[in-house]
């Protein structure tokens, strides 16, 4: 955390980076009904990781940072999903509007593959 936020990142394919962009890279774009969560990653590394899957799926992917409230995040617990890089926030949809109302500064873009 750092001055009352928590810096989280995204790794997404073009066409979420397309709708954040369209926001002016100030909010995530709504989940679809398949999609029940909202999934921030923790760290760089781990964000890289899966990226690696946007790439060969979808031939680009991108890893967004962007920071929110951490009066927001304390309701929410880091998830561990796998060895203890792989660790994630598990925003529920009907959240997802709230958090982006808790982003502090613009969604950045830290790395693009294409």
């Amino acid at each position: 955390m750092t001055d009352g936020t928590v810096p989280m990142f995204r790794p997404c394919n073009q066409a979420e980076f397309d709708l954040v962009a369209a926001s002016g890279f100030r909010r995530w774009p709504p989940r679809l009904e398949t999609q029940p969560i909202f999934y921030p990653v923790t760290n760089l590394a781990y964000a890289r990781r899966v990226n690696a899957w946007n790439i060969s799926e979808f031939g680009r992917g991108y890893i967004l940072r962007f920071e929110v409230e951490a009066a927001f995040m304390a309701g929410f617990e880091v998830q561990t999903v796998g060895d203890s890089e792989c660790t994630e926030w598990w925003i529920p949809s009907e959240e997802l509007e709230a958090m982006n109302d808790a982003i502090v500064g613009l969604i950045e873009v830290v790395e693009d593959s294409g």
